[in-house]
């Protein structure tokens, strides 16, 4: 095991009728910006909660955050935040509204354009504080400090890291009106944010091994049931702490972890606008058949324990873990090749070229070089 430093703030509030607690949660002399996406909030019954919690707080709502936050639109954010003198945040809805609004509680505080913080690669640590009422599991960004911003207008998507939000709050009845590709794509989203993280070096952690594999093994019996019932409670409640527990830190305490597949899947969503999930159901297929025999010893761990695979040759058994692994995306509604969403060489060359124009050299050994994304890519069209 590595040596780490461990530390997450985040306050959890999880169940039933818990967005009545941001009335005990936030201070009452602050000056609340409500953040939101599209507007399914109003649909859902959250918009109304959440208005009824604060309503002797002084709230200005910001509307628009788009998937895949665009800093285009996070300017204005930025913009209206320090005109109304905000001093807190509450981001209402998914990942992509929780990640802009750790770039806004970051902007308020800076004096140039926000863009800058994202370019900087560093931690921006002061920032206003925020909290989040979490609307789509699928990113873990409700308990941790990461966040992932897009420019429109040069089609780059790049990670921001920021501060933890204060508090989350996560009910999962509000997870029952979700359109059932954004559930999917969330379920390949935290399916593969543990993978980044556990498919990679052997014999590091039995802990985090097992805690990783729990997730999976959760993961894989609940979401054939999800398909088939997204209105039960039990379901969508491990569905969401899932998601929580896959990128908070705790399953990644003293081991190495890879993100390549997140690196490229990102570029995907840049160039074409796949939602970020469906990119990652694509690409990691692609990725464990290039790197089998870098993460050999990890994908026969895998196979057994995840997916019951125990006969067979080394060979059969890391054949059969990848095949099993893309067919539990495809049983979630999702294309896993890149010719079904019309994606072809011309992409694959350029997110070459991206990658060798920043040297890159990712994975968990370094060796996700533009070649081998090449690579990977092609393998997966």
């Amino acid at each position: 095991m590595e040596n780490f430093i461990f530390q997450n703030p985040v306050k959890l509030i999880m169940g039933r009728g818990m967005i009545a607690q941001l009335a005990k949660e936030i201070p009452a002399d602050k000056r609340v910006m409500i953040t939101f996406g599209g507007g399914s909030v109003k649909k859902n019954g959250v918009y109304d909660q959440v208005k009824a919690a604060l309503k002797d707080y002084f709230t200005v709502e910001f509307w628009g955050i788009e998937p895949n936050p665009a800093i285009e639109t996070l300017r204005k954010a930025i913009a209206l935040g320090k005109e109304q003198k905000v001093d807190y945040l509450l981001a209402v809805g998914g990942g992509s509204v929780i990640d802009g609004t750790k770039l806004i509680a970051a902007g308020l505080l800076y004096e140039g354009d926000a863009w800058d913080l994202v370019l900087a690669g560093r931690a921006a640590r002061k920032t206003v504080p925020l909290a989040t009422v979490l609307t789509l599991p699928a990113t873990g960004s409700e308990m941790n400090n990461g966040a992932v911003i897009s420019r429109h207008e040069t089609k780059e998507k790049f990670p921001f890291t920021g501060n933890y939000p204060m508090f989350s709050i996560l009910d999962p009845e509000v997870t029952f009106t979700l359109p059932p590709h954004q559930v999917a794509c969330g379920l390949s989203d935290t399916f593969v944010h543990v993978m980044e993280q556990y498919i990679t070096t052997p014999g590091q952690s039995r802990v985090m091994d097992r805690w990783a594999e729990g997730i999976l093994q959760t993961l894989a019996e609940i979401a054939p049931k999800i398909r088939e019932n997204q209105h039960d409670y039990q379901l969508m409640a491990d569905f969401m702490l899932s998601a929580t527990m896959a990128l908070n830190g705790f399953i990644a305490m003293g081991v190495s972890q890879d993100w390549a597949t997140h690196m490229m899947g990102h570029e995907l969503t840049a160039l074409h606008g796949l939602t970020h999930g469906h990119t990652l159901a694509i690409v990691l297929p692609a990725t464990l058949r290039v790197l089998r025999d870098a993460k050999g010893d990890k994908l026969v761990q895998y196979g057994e324990r995840v997916w019951g695979i125990t006969s067979g040759t080394r060979d059969e058994r890391i054949d059969e873990a990848i095949r099993r692994t893309e067919e539990f995306f495809r049983s979630l509604g999702l294309t896993t090749r890149l010719h079904e969403e019309n994606i072809g060489q011309e992409t694959i060359e350029e997110i070459e070229r991206r990658f060798n124009a920043r040297k890159a050299a990712y994975g968990e050994n370094g060796n996700v070089t533009g070649a081998v994304a090449r690579q990977i890519l092609e393998s997966a069209l």
